[in-house]
């Protein structure tokens, strides 16, 4: 993980006071361009320049239009990798998804949902080594999240509220790609077989799900029920953690709508 000395930060703070533009200072700074905009964001609102702005609107509590899709996919990826937390310098809690690098396509998509999902908040990414943080902060995160709550999701019930599963029963493959995104992969499996006698390899692809919820594992399997897709649970000594789907049929539907992480 990279850190930045508090004179580092407070060099970038003085010149983005004086008017230079982000990218300048983080090319003079050897300073990643997101961090720098972060910086920027936490300055301005330590001093009450961003409290002009109006108070974001939420579909839960004014009505606002929800980008349903979009927020099934959030789901899906906040149910697997996000958590909600409110750090005490913050004056309201953010959403942090993590994405590998590794998958630019993947994060792209996980912002892309976000600014849906949240058209008037804004979204930024926080590098960390080998994967970036991606953050939206909004007051309205527990109405659209009801879900977050003390402790690790494995450890407490995670149950849909009826207008959430609505949502997913409209929605059921945006579910199943922030699932899959977030704790899932497509692998290529392989065996041998013994024809006239001789042995040959057979590879053929599969889809994996892992996840220690039993409530999350359960909300997977039901939305790839809802689609036709069969899966059986492959346990790992003793705990039954993994989500397989290896039909033929079924993979070909799972390549159709979900497909590899990208």
């Amino acid at each position: 993980m990279s850190f930045h000395s508090t004179d580092v930060r407070q060099k970038a703070l003085t010149l983005l006071r004086g008017g230079a533009k982000n990218a300048d200072v983080a090319r003079e700074l050897s300073v990643p361009k997101g961090t720098i905009s972060y910086w920027k964001h936490l300055d301005r609102a330590k001093h009450g320049e961003c409290s002009a702005k109006r108070d974001p609107s939420c579909p839960r509590c004014d009505g606002r239009h929800l980008d349903e899709p979009a927020y099934s996919y959030l789901l899906g990826l906040y149910l697997g990798d996000g958590h909600i937390s409110h750090c005490s310098g913050h004056s309201v809690p953010n959403l942090m998804i993590a994405c590998a690098e590794s998958w630019p396509g993947l994060l792209g998509d996980c912002e892309r949902a976000m600014r849906q999902v949240f058209p008037d908040n804004s979204v930024c990414r926080v590098r960390k080594t080998g994967c970036y943080n991606l953050k939206v902060y909004s007051k309205h995160l527990p109405c659209l999240f009801p879900q977050h709550g003390p402790g690790k999701k494995h450890s407490r019930r995670i149950v849909l509220e009826s207008w959430q599963q609505a949502v997913v029963n409209t929605h059921p493959w945006e579910f199943i790609r922030g699932l899959i995104h977030s704790d899932g992969c497509r692998v290529t499996n392989w065996t041998t077989k013994t024809v006239r006698g001789v042995r040959k390899r057979y590879e053929y692809p599969r889809y994996f799900f892992s996840n220690k919820s039993d409530d999350i594992r359960g909300l997977f399997t039901c939305a790839l029920d809802k689609v036709g897709v069969k899966w059986t649970t492959l346990a790992r000594g003793s705990d039954p953690f993994n989500i397989s789907v290896a039909r033929k049929t079924s993979v070909a539907l799972m390549d159709a709508h979900v497909g590899p992480k990208y």
